[in-house]
């Protein structure tokens, strides 16, 4: 035992002393061999130019402003008024920069062990560097680089499409080489859903330089690869005439071909994306963070509303599915219903109620109680279930970054979510898109394409990547015809016969619009209440959302107009006239041929 505890002793001394030799004569050998080779040769990247984004017709919408930086050469001697002095010169050339703050970013910056110049500068305009460039470029401490910044030429009209790029963290700078180089990265929108693209590849050059770090030849250099830009699908003339159309409401309005490409989505109000890029003021962060109409706010696919009354349609079809003679019989609304021994009513939006009720009269009148009585023999997760496949609550797969799912409720969600059962009553409200049921603008745009059309599409902002066009992906769902064809005759009757609840604001187009309205209550009515008071009397936060979703034309379904006024009480008061301006902008700029607006109409009828 003695000899094997020797033995072992001696094994693991020699493997000790060969590992360490290996260290010394072989690993350290290529250590100090780089180092070397470091204190020669110098590497240093090229960054690249950041690709441009514009709309379906070319105009700018993210460009490049050209400048330059300024930085100033490492181990400048504080002591001796060297750093001061040099600092001194850019104060004196460029009045508004600030001494403290590009003193306190060198100090930060700069060790022994750093001998890169130190950007103390970001951005100077061309135009202001032009005058300053002779004498500049004489002092040896500093150094000047071209420089690019960004810029939105249409700031807020297209800032929630668009985003914004602004300065990278460390969090950022570790996951990305380019990021790390260039300092900048896509915080928002398509600049940050397609920033791998637009920021391009690194190029570099090594040089061969002297003990004090002055190159002396070029051994190696490679271009970056810039310029990637990206076309989109937006018309920005669409966009800037709805955002101005919204005045003093406060919403959404989304325009969309129903093959997906989206030709206008707006959140209004918005911001101007221009604040961001070199680093956002206190001030102005505060007052965006203050502002209570929620500029900041992406509402087309971060705002989740109750859906309304626009969900009957997709509701109607759910029931088709789970029961497929449910749609057959017609309902009777007396203007409530009630459930079992309760005395809770639940009641419809017409007082008096409609009287017989079938399927195209429930979507034109918009009648509550026919949806109360046929979810009650569906039941709520058969209910979720279909509208899921139709596209509400969950993400629509559109090219924008952090899409809200929403929420189409059934009973393990609750249970999951408050630890309570589901019940009867909570099946009737979410039947008119109330209670729990929580949809994004761009959701109800996408489902309403798949009332048209009978395909759920992706929506895509973007049309050219890089060069590329993008594959637009198409999902066809297949639904009983006949009742399908009711549902789409009921949405022509909301826009074009007078009980239609869009008659007013949609009957007069130059093109035939099928449509539905809805009225999302954010406040619940008491019981007590016998006669509800009007949308206008009501406190402002109080108001109900108010909804149109449309398309057209009828006979020939090309484009899907969605509008959402938040607090605006009727859809078809509210948000129907800003819908037909959209479809007169449209029909007046040519996207409706001869043959699409002099469809016959006869076979609605």
């Amino acid at each position: 035992m003695r000899y094997k505890f020797i033995l072992l002793v001696f094994l693991i001394f020699w493997a000790v002393m060969i590992t360490r030799l290996y260290h010394v004569s072989i690993k350290s050998n290529f250590y100090y061999e780089g180092l070397a080779k470091d204190n020669i040769e110098r590497k240093q990247f090229i960054k690249p130019v950041r690709g441009e984004i514009t709309d379906l017709h070319g105009n700018l919408l993210a460009m490049n402003q050209i400048g330059f930086s300024l930085s100033l050469a490492p181990h400048l001697k504080e002591k001796s008024q060297q750093l001061e002095t040099v600092i001194d010169t850019l104060v004196e050339t460029f009045p508004d920069l600030n001494k403290t703050v590009m003193l306190k970013v060198y100090k930060k910056h700069n060790s022994p062990y750093n001998h890169k110049y130190i950007k103390v500068v970001d951005f100077i305009h061309y135009s202001s560097m032009m005058g300053a460039y002779p004498k500049l470029s004489l002092e040896e401490n500093i150094n000047i680089e071209a420089e690019t910044k960004r810029y939105y030429p249409y700031g807020r009209y297209s800032a929630h499409i668009v985003g914004y790029t602004g300065r990278s963290n460390k969090k950022e700078n570790a996951k990305d080489t380019v990021v790390n180089e260039v300092g900048k990265v896509g915080k928002s929108g398509l600049e940050r859903h397609y920033n791998k693209v637009l920021q391009g590849e690194l190029g570099y050059e090594i040089n061969k330089v002297t003990a004090t770090n002055k190159a002396i030849e070029v051994l190696e250099k490679e271009l970056p690869k810039d310029n990637k830009n990206i076309r989109l699908n937006v018309d920005i003339g669409l966009q800037k005439m709805i955002y101005e159309r919204f005045g003093d409401h406060t919403g959404v309005a989304i325009v969309m071909r129903t093959n997906g490409e989206v030709l206008s989505a707006v959140s209004y109000p918005s911001y101007d994306p221009n604040l961001f890029v070199g680093g956002i003021s206190t001030k102005d962060w505060k007052a965006l963070q203050n502002d209570l109409a929620n500029p900041f706010t992406n509402k087309f696919i971060h705002g989740t509303y109750p859906p309304g009354s626009t969900i009957k349609m997709g509701m109607a079809l759910a029931f088709s599915k789970a029961l497929p003679n449910s749609l057959g019989a017609p309902e009777y609304c007396s203007g409530h219903i009630t459930l079992g021994t309760s005395k809770h009513k639940f009641r419809c939006w017409s007082r008096w109620g409609h009287g017989k009720v079938e399927l195209r009269k429930a979507i034109r009148e918009s009648c509550d109680v026919y949806f109360y009585n046929k979810s009650l023999k569906v039941g709520i997760d058969a209910m979720a279930k279909h509208l899921r496949t139709f596209g509400l609550g969950v993400k629509t797969g559109v090219d924008l970054p952090r899409e809200y799912s929403g929420v189409m409720p059934d009973k393990a969600w609750k249970m999951k979510r408050f630890k309570q059962p589901w019940y009867m009553g909570e099946t009737v409200i979410s039947a008119i898109g109330q209670g729990y049921d929580l949809s994004t603008p761009l959701q109800v745009a996408r489902y309403t394409g798949l009332m048209a059309t009978s395909k759920l599409a992706t929506p895509h902002i973007a049309r050219e990547v890089d060069g590329k066009k993008i594959e637009l992906e198409m999902h066809t769902l297949d639904f009983d015809p006949y009742y399908l064809n009711e549902i789409r005759k009921g949405m022509y009757d909301v826009c074009n016969t007078r009980r239609g609840t869009a008659y007013k604001a949609m009957g007069k187009l130059p093109i035939v619009v099928a449509g539905k309205t809805g009225t999302s209550q954010v406040t619940s009515i008491p019981q007590s209440t016998v006669k509800r008071l009007k949308e206008e009397e009501l406190a402002y936060y109080h108001r109900s959302h108010a909804w149109i979703t449309t398309y057209a034309p009828y006979d020939d379904p090309k484009y899907i107009v969605t509008v959402l006024v938040e607090h605006g009480g009727h859809g078809g008061s509210t948000a129907g006239p800003i819908a037909a301006d959209i479809y007169r902008w449209l029909y007046k700029k040519g996207y409706f041929s001869n043959t699409e607006v002099s469809a016959d109409m006869n076979s609605t009828r």
